[in-house]
């Protein structure tokens, strides 16, 4: 307990150097940079600003309030973090949730890190750590990423290190972007999971992706459902293979079967199968008659 109060005295001792116009700190070359940089200050909720290039659009705010309970009942037991912009002026980089919910509370401070950094490093700290961090929904992740390759040049590969996550993974994430923005909001409201997206996105048609979405929704799909509706529609794409042309049938006029009567003096039958094939049956009576037809044939 004694060493609490005394992190505690101390990060407020360091909260009033802050506030001091002569100490005021702009570099880490600065005098007294190296007590406030890197340090848990407390610092006033009214001198933190929201960082324009945090992640996190969505508050559950049914968590939100359970953070807030225990908050007030046990107080910030992570601080966030921030990076110094002028005297007196902080810039929030992670740590969104516990300032809203330190905020919903009443508390007028919360401990923070204090870091100095430039724009650019501002928002990979924001975007990394976030990513690290907190439970973003796919999407948010995602947008990460993205902005991490728009806005900072980051290949895959450089994200990857500072990340710790797989390349085919970030691919993963970055790939969902392509999905209908209707699919991406089902995503991010919770309506379907990830592994939907990951089926889905394997069909470039968004009408499409967005009656299979339909389907998921509405008849509660898995994923493997999912893979395998998806699956089909994409056999339903392919060629079927054509078979051999079949020759076009034909029927036989009676004049010419009665050729065949009359020539053989029997009643010949003739038969037409599919495809122009067919038969054709010389009925006998006896042996006689059979070498007759015989001799019918031979001359």
């Amino acid at each position: 307990m004694a060493q609490a109060i005394k992190k505690q005295a101390l990060g407020r001792g360091l909260s009033a150097l802050l506030k001091d116009p002569e100490n005021d700190i702009k570099s880490v070359d600065d005098k007294n940079a190296d007590k406030v940089v890197g340090n848990i200050i407390e610092l006033e909720i009214a001198a933190i600003e929201i960082n324009p290039f945090q992640p996190r659009s969505n508050f559950n705010e049914e968590s939100l309030r359970e953070l807030a309970t225990s908050i007030k009942e046990l107080g910030v037991i992570q601080p966030i973090t921030v990076r110094k912009l002028d005297f007196n002026k902080f810039q929030l980089i992670s740590g969104e949730r516990r300032l809203r919910a330190s905020t919903l509370v009443g508390l007028t401070t919360v401990p923070a890190y204090i870091r100095i950094a430039n724009d650019n490093e501002s928002l990979v700290m924001a975007l990394v750590e976030n990513i690290q961090r907190h439970d973003l929904d796919p999407i948010e992740i995602a947008l990460s990423y993205q902005r991490l390759i728009d806005e900072i040049q980051l290949t895959q590969e450089q994200m990857s290190d500072r990340v710790g996550k797989k390349r085919s993974t970030i691919a993963n994430y970055l790939r969902l972007l392509k999905l209908d923005p209707i699919i991406q909001t089902g995503i991010r409201d919770g309506f379907i999971s990830m592994g939907h997206g990951r089926a889905i996105i394997n069909i470039e048609n968004q009408d499409i992706q967005a009656d299979i979405y339909q389907k998921i929704v509405s008849q509660n799909l898995s994923v493997r459902d999912t893979e395998a509706l998806v699956k089909n529609y994409q056999e339903s794409l392919k060629p079927k293979p054509e078979g051999k042309p079949k020759a076009n049938s034909f029927e036989v006029e009676d004049a010419h079967k009665n050729t065949f009567t009359n020539y053989f003096g029997t009643k010949v039958d003739v038969k037409v199968t599919g495809g122009g094939k067919g038969k054709i049956t010389i009925p006998f009576h006896s042996e006689e008659d059979f070498k007759r037809i015989i001799n019918l044939i031979n001359d």
